[in-house]
C-alpha cells in the first residue's frame, strides 16, 4: 500500500514533469548544457529545441523520435510558455517553427495525414540519405515495397501499358525494382565513404609531410 510520503513524492514528480519551465537545476540530456530554447515531450523530459530536432533528424525522420531515457515516442514538443509570449530572435524564431512543424508531422488524424503529404519531399529525401549512409540500421525495404506497391496500382489504373513484365506481372517487376534500388544505393554509400576515408589517409600523409 502507497504511504503518504511516497504520493508527495510522486505529486512533486508529476508536477516537474507537467510544469511549464524546465526545472533550475536540470540540463539538457542531450548536450549537457543549459536550456535554450526548452521544450518539453509528452514523456515530461525537458531538452534543447535544436538538440531534439537535430536527434530526429540523425534518426528516422519519417517516424517520431524516439528517446533511449524512457523509450517513449515523442509526438508532441511544448516550447516553454515564456517562449511564445514574448517576442524572440531570427534564431529562436526558427527552431519555434520546426518545432511546430514537428508536432503538425506526427498530429495523427487528418490533419497528420495532410501534413505528411505535404512534406513527402522531405520524406523521400530523408530516406535516400538514410540509404546511402553505411551505418544505418534501418534499410527502409518495407518502406520501399510498399511504395511500390501504390506504384504498381496507379500503373495498373492507368490506360498505359509501356513497361515489359513478362511472367512476372507489373507487381513484381515494381518490388525487384525497389529492392534493386535499395542495394543500389546502399553500395553507392559504402563507395562514397571509402573515397571519403581515402581522401582524409591522403590529406593527414600531406601534413605528415609537411612537418
Amino acid at each position: 500500500m502507497e504511504t503518504e510520503g511516497e504520493r508527495k513524492v510522486e505529486e512533486s514528480r508529476g508536477n516537474k514533469r507537467l510544469s511549464e519551465s524546465p526545472p533550475d537545476d536540470d540540463c539538457c540530456p542531450i548536450c549537457f548544457g543549459s536550456f535554450t530554447v526548452p521544450c518539453r515531450s509528452n514523456c515530461g523530459h525537458w531538452y534543447c529545441g535544436s538538440c531534439i530536432l537535430q536527434f530526429w533528424n540523425y534518426s528516422s525522420a519519417s517516424k517520431p523520435c524516439k528517446w533511449p531515457m524512457c523509450t517513449c515516442k515523442i509526438v508532441n514538443l511544448m516550447p516553454e510558455t515564456s517562449l511564445q509570449q514574448q517576442q524572440q530572435d531570427l534564431e529562436v524564431t526558427e527552431v519555434l517553427k520546426s518545432v511546430q512543424r514537428y508536432n503538425l508531422l506526427f498530429l495523427g488524424g487528418v490533419r497528420g495525414f495532410f501534413q505528411k503529404v505535404r512534406e513527402l519531399p522531405f520524406f523521400i529525401n530523408r530516406m535516400f540519405q538514410r540509404l546511402m549512409d553505411p551505418d544505418a540500421n534501418d534499410t527502409y525495404i518495407a518502406e520501399m515495397r510498399i511504395f511500390a506497391m501504390v506504384l504498381s496500382f496507379i500503373y495498373r489504373a492507368t490506360p498505359f501499358d509501356f513497361i515489359p513484365t513478362g511472367r512476372l506481372g507489373i507487381g513484381r517487376v515494381f518490388d525487384f525494382s525497389a529492392i534493386t534500388l535499395v542495394l543500389i544505393l546502399r553500395l553507392v554509400g559504402i563507395y562514397r565513404r571509402r573515397r571519403l576515408m581515402q581522401r582524409v589517409r591522403r590529406l593527414a600523409a600531406m601534413e605528415l609531410l609537411q612537418e
